[in-house]
Order: structure tokens, then C-alpha cells, then sequence
């Protein structure tokens, strides 16, 4: 792992949810450019117009909520928007510009579906807080993800185990963009709903036959 990217080399944060939930998906999309939307997709970005809408909003209780917030992370190698971004008061936060007080940053990232099995959304909020610790020398230890679906938030905590899986995505993901590499990758039940099924085609991906075990079987037919 480097110990700092430049600012050339920041990759995308958001696509840290595509490498979690498919390496494949999130290579077509990031390496080969390739993009299709679905409903889902298209759900999604709509409730996204209505968080991101940049301002300042004092809310009750001293929290201060920031929308549509840019953050980065050298260490990482990743850059993107945060959809909001709250400040509670506490003795362990940060000054900021204008305010009384020390202020603790927490992530809220919006879905438009419902909590997932696996840990996609949980990476990309875990991304978002350690680019906003690098950026404001605090240490965040919850943040939260708002499930349209449902109207349901959840509380995230920031664990090592998440932390270090962050970090692993992140080598892995410059790895792949490095080498312009597209991995392949097993059916599930997950490519019903990828927008990108019709580019990926992964059922014809299982039938696709090595060379040389292509060479070989015709010579044993032969």
C-alpha cells in the first residue's frame, strides 16, 4: 500500500459501494467507463437531488447539518462527495468557521433501498469518515445511513474490522485500475438488480472456455 496518493491518482469514493457489492461491476463502471441506469438506480439518484443541496443548517439541539460535502483521503487514494455531513457539539470535536464551541463530524449517507446483507453501504459511509478525520484531524466514531425504503437511519460504528476492509478495497481497487483490469465473476441472485447486467453478461461469462482447455479438447476430438 502507498503511503499517499496524489491528487491525480484519487479514485472515486462512491465506487468503493460498487467493489463490495461486485469487483466486476464496479470495473465496468470504473475502468471501462461503461454506465447503464435501471429504476433502481434512477430511485436513487433522485433521492440524492434531495439531500445534496449545499448549505449550512442549524438544526435543534446545537447540530449543525452540512450538505453535499467534498472530502478526500490521500491516504486512501479516494475523493468524493459526503451527502451530509452533521455536527454535534462535543469536547472532541473541531472548530469551525463562525461557530462557538468544538463540533464532532458524522457521516450521513443516503440509499434508496433498504439495510443489504453485505457490508457495501457500511464501506462507503467508513470511507467517507476517514477522509473527513484526515481532513479535520478528529477521530469519528459513528456514522449513520438514512434508507429511503424504509425511513429507516441506522447508527454505523466505525469499527478496526471496517476500517481495515476500507483500507484492503482501496489497494485492491487502485490494483485493478492500475492494471485496467476486469475480473470476472459468479452469478447471484445480486444480478437480477445490477443496472449493468445487459453490459456484463455474466451468464456468457460461465460458459466462456480457457485457450489452451479449448486447444486441448479439440485435439483430443481431432
Amino acid at each position: 500500500m502507498k503511503s499517499e496518493y496524489a491528487s491525480d491518482e484519487l479514485l472515486p469514493l462512491s465506487g468503493i459501494q460498487h467493489f463490495v457489492f461486485c469487483r466486476r461491476q464496479w470495473a465496468l463502471i470504473h475502468v471501462e467507463r461503461q454506465w447503464q441506469d435501471n429504476v433502481l438506480t434512477v430511485e436513487g439518484k433522485l433521492l440524492h437531488t434531495r439531500a445534496d443541496d449545499p448549505f449550512f443548517n442549524e438544526t435543534r439541539k446545537g447540530v449543525i447539518t452540512a450538505r453535499s460535502v467534498p472530502v478526500a483521503s490521500y491516504r486512501l487514494g479516494l475523493s468524493g462527495v459526503c451527502d451530509v455531513v452533521e455536527f454535534t457539539e462535543s469536547p472532541d470535536g473541531v472548530q469551525l468557521p463562525g461557530r462557538v464551541g468544538l463540533f464532532l463530524p458524522a457521516p450521513v449517507e443516503y440509499k434508496r433501498g433498504r439495510e443489504k446483507r453485505d457490508a457495501c453501504d457500511e464501506a462507503q459511509l467508513c470511507a467517507q469518515a476517514i477522509c473527513l478525520e484526515e481532513m479535520l484531524s478528529v477521530a469519528i466514531p459513528v456514522g449513520y445511513l438514512f434508507y429511503g425504503e424504509t425511513r429507516h437511519r441506522v447508527a454505523v460504528e466505525l469499527t478496526a474490522e471496517l476500517r481495515n476492509l476500507v483500507i484492503e478495497m482501496s489497494v485492491e481497487m487502485h490494483t485493478y485500475f492500475q492494471r485496467g483490469y476486469t475480473p470476472r465473476v459468479k452469478i447471484s441472485k445480486a444480478c437480477r438488480s445490477c443496472s449493468l447486467a445487459d453490459i456484463c453478461l455474466p451468464v456468457l461469462q460461465e460458459k466462456v472456455v480457457a485457450a489452451s482447455k479449448y486447444i486441448k479438447q479439440q485435439v483430443e476430438d481431432a
